[in-house]
């Protein structure tokens, strides 16, 4: 049995990630090993998970990967932890839209058995803290919240208030604490900046976090409740092909017209039985690709492919034998000259797609392979040019594949997710990589050859198959 809690908070901007952080880095710092992990498709706060555990941050999303895979994914990071900290996504019952409690943090709670530690930015209240927490407790009678962290508290004064009034809501306040610049975490376009992007200063930040947490925090009773938690019936999750769940449970349907959307054109991609072993590919990294699940590392090499991780900032050529390339998420726009300036592994990217090699590419990937991005030249595999936009595009996504490509045959549906300020045109080439229904009908992306290139983020574990249809291309 692994001991967990879950992070939550009323709404965004309570300090779930510094509290979260801080006791991860806490815990750690007393010798327990620490299992991070994130609600939602967020790649950011990972990051900082990451640096305060020693161990990969893990994304629990029911809405890509499904309900039925979060206790495994969640037991399968935690192989070997004496304890897991989930931290929550948006307030506590927020999900997906229009969809009810899926891929909420209320849900995953749910799933996972765990007990809700709620983080309440108490600035601007005293008494009606007290409402707000028991309309929290009380709301979901299967969400099981057990105990309450007081954030951003002024004075010991106004500390005794809110311990007098939740003295009567049943439910413990856990933790009190102040106002800390130190623990901040500076903001951008798309959130935090990531870890890797400022290292030193996110490693100073995580020890803030953690010594604010020590501080303030009642880590025994944190950590009995942990303990608290039941087993789960649920196996650990294993890397490999396996059937596609979605957000239900049951297996999804790969009819062309699953989203109403027609096959527009491309050839079927026969199967490849000559591949040679361990296929090498390629995963950008660095500073500028920082987005990636750890689950599409261990598909990968699951299905059989060695994992290079190179950077385009630094790297001049692709990793030696690179028979396929990965391009993840991250911040290209923030690095567009950089990345320009890098001409040898321009071309050589160039190359390697115009030979057919399969080529995966999500959102930053996309920007990296365009044309030119705000002006600046980039790859050139594209027919396209990405600029910065004032419009955030945000969501989760149901998409169908309107043509073959190296990660799904036509018709194939995978649940994905847009997080982006650019615009990039056209939207889609001749052949389009998704159909999306959600929020409004269009296709998006493009396939050329062996690249799918999209804005729409996804999470592998809940389509195994597309990490196996790739590496099956690699040859």
């Amino acid at each position: 049995m692994v001991a967990r809690l879950v992070i939550a908070a009323p709404s965004s901007g309570a300090g779930k990630t510094t509290v979260a952080t801080g006791l991860m880095a806490a815990f750690a710092g007393r010798g327990l090993a620490v299992s991070p992990h994130k609600v939602g498709p967020d790649y950011i706060d990972p990051g900082y998970h990451a640096l305060a555990t020693g161990r990969p941050g893990r994304n629990l999303d029911a809405y890509m990967c499904g309900t039925g895979l979060i206790a495994p994914l969640f037991l399968h990071g935690a192989r070997g932890c004496d304890l897991a900290v989930v931290e929550g996504v948006m307030g506590l019952y927020d999900g997906a839209a229009d969809q009810g409690e899926l891929a909420s943090t209320a849900q995953v709670a749910k799933l996972l058995k765990a007990p809700v530690v709620l983080v309440v930015d108490a600035s601007s209240q005293s008494r009606s803290v007290a409402a707000l927490v028991h309309g929290f407790a009380s709301w979901d009678p299967e969400v099981r919240i057990g105990g309450v962290i007081l954030n951003k508290v002024a004075t010991d004064r106004h500390e005794h208030l809110l311990r007098e009034a939740l003295g009567e809501s049943g439910v413990p306040v856990l933790g009190v604490l102040r106002r800390a610049p130190a623990v901040a975490t500076p903001s951008r376009h798309l959130g935090l900046v990531p870890v890797a992007e400022r290292q030193a200063q996110a490693v100073e930040a995580v020890a803030a976090q953690a010594e604010q947490v020590l501080a303030g925090c009642d880590m025994e009773a944190l950590l009995a409740l942990a303990r608290s938690a039941p087993a789960l019936d649920a196996e650990p999750w294993e890397p490999g092909v396996g059937e596609r769940l979605h957000a239900g449970g049951s297996v999804v349907p790969t009819l062309p017209q699953a989203l109403g959307f027609a096959r527009t054109g491309g050839t079927p991609l026969p199967p490849r039985n000559d591949r040679p072993p361990r296929p090498v590919v390629a995963v950008a990294g660095g500073a500028a690709f920082t987005f990636s699940y750890a689950e599409h590392t261990e598909l990968l090499q699951a299905a059989g492919a060695e994992v290079v991780t190179f950077d385009p900032l630094r790297d001049e050529a692709l990793p030696e034998g690179t028979s396929g390339l990965v391009i993840g998420g991250g911040f290209p726009e923030m690095y567009g000259a950089e990345l320009s300036a890098n001409e040898p592994l321009r071309k050589a990217v160039a190359e390697l797609a115009a030979s057919g090699a399969p080529v995966a590419a999500e959102c930053a990937g996309l920007l990296y392979l365009a044309r030119s991005l705000d002006g600046t030249p980039m790859c050139g595999v594209l027919d396209a040019d990405a600029r910065m936009s004032e419009r955030l595009t945000l969501g989760y996504r149901d998409a169908v594949a309107v043509n073959d490509s190296v990660l799904a045959p036509a018709g194939a549906r995978m649940r994905g997710h847009e997080f982006h300020r650019t615009v990039i045109e056209p939207g889609a080439g001749p052949l389009a990589a998704w159909g999306l229904r959600q929020p409004e009908r269009r296709v998006e992306g493009f396939v050329q050859g062996g690249v799918h290139a999209s804005y729409v983020h996804t999470h592998w574990a809940g389509s195994p198959e597309a990490a196996a249809r790739f590496v099956g291309h690699c040859a």
